[in-house]
C-alpha cells in the first residue's frame, strides 16, 4: 500500500471557500469569515480573521456592467407589463422606476463585486494574468 502523501504544508491552509458563498455574504474569499469591505464598496486591506492581503482585489467595472444587464432584463419587461396591465399615468412611471432601479442597484452592487473578487481570487486571475494571490 502506498504511503499517504505528505500534507504537512496543507495543514495551515484555510479550507477552500465557494466563491458564490463568499460573494453573497460579502466575506473574505480565502477564509469566508472575515469582512471583504471596509466601506460600502471599498475593499478592506486585509482580512480581519485570516490576514489575507485583499489590496490586490480589483473587480473594475464588471459588477456595474452585470448589474446593468440584470436590471435591464428585469425592469424593462416589468415596466411594460405594468403599463399594459394598469396603465398608470406617466408621472407615476417617472417616479416609480428610478426608485426601483436605484434601490435594486444599491442592493446588487456589493454582492456582485464580492462575487467577482472571490472568483478572481479562486482562479488567481488578474488583468495581465500574471499576478498571484497568496494561498
Amino acid at each position: 500500500m502506498p504511503a499517504p502523501a505528505n500534507r504537512s504544508s496543507d495543514s495551515h491552509r484555510p479550507p477552500r471557500v465557494s466563491p458564490w458563498a463568499a460573494g453573497l455574504s460579502c466575506s473574505c474569499p480565502q477564509c469566508g469569515r472575515g469582512r471583504l469591505f471596509a466601506g460600502f464598496l471599498t475593499v478592506a486591506e486585509r482580512c480581519g480573521v485570516c490576514g489575507a492581503d485583499l489590496r490586490q482585489a480589483d473587480s473594475g467595472d464588471g459588477p456595474a456592467v452585470f448589474v446593468i444587464f440584470v436590471l435591464g432584463a428585469l425592469v424593462v419587461p416589468l415596466a411594460l407589463w405594468v403599463e399594459n396591465a394598469f396603465a398608470p399615468p406617466d408621472w407615476l412611471h417617472a417616479l416609480l422606476w428610478p426608485l426601483v432601479i436605484l434601490g435594486a442597484t444599491l442592493a446588487l452592487l456589493r454582492p456582485f463585486k464580492a462575487t467577482l473578487i472571490a472568483l478572481q481570487y479562486r482562479h488567481k486571475a488578474s488583468d495581465s494574468g500574471t499576478r498571484q494571490y497568496d494561498d
